[in-house]
């Protein structure tokens, strides 16, 4: 039933991103990747907004919490759940993991695309 439920918000949250790109492109043109940035910044303030609900309300099903952060989060953007991580290691004292996690998950995403493409051209 978990995977159902993801899936369902994961749909959710991928309309939700892909209609405020086109929203954000409209008004403000895509000379910069505002829409991302403007998703990124949005979906990590309502995973703090949720986790700390959730933490401290407590009376949310794993269901409810499942469709709401992995759902429709998830599918928004997984940068939230980044970031989510990224608070939690820090708030457990864990500054140098939390410095670690921040710098190898942007450097080795970004090398990973690069690399990505490096093999993709490589057929071409």
């Amino acid at each position: 039933m978990g995977y159902l439920i993801v899936f369902l918000g994961g749909g959710i949250g991928a309309a939700l991103r892909h209609g405020m790109n086109l929203m954000v492109a409209r008004a403000l043109g895509t000379a910069f990747p505002y829409g991302t940035l403007l998703i990124n910044i949005s979906g990590s303030l309502v995973m703090g907004l949720a986790a700390a609900y959730f933490a401290f309300k407590g009376d949310a099903s794993q269901h409810w919490r499942l469709f709401m952060t992995t759902g429709i989060l998830g599918g928004y953007t997984t940068f939230s759940a980044f970031s989510l991580d990224a608070a939690l290691l820090y708030e457990r004292g864990e500054i140098g993991a939390a410095a670690v996690y921040v710098i190898a998950s942007v450097a080795i995403s970004i090398a990973g695309l690069f690399a990505g493409l490096a093999i993709v051209r490589s057929f071409a």
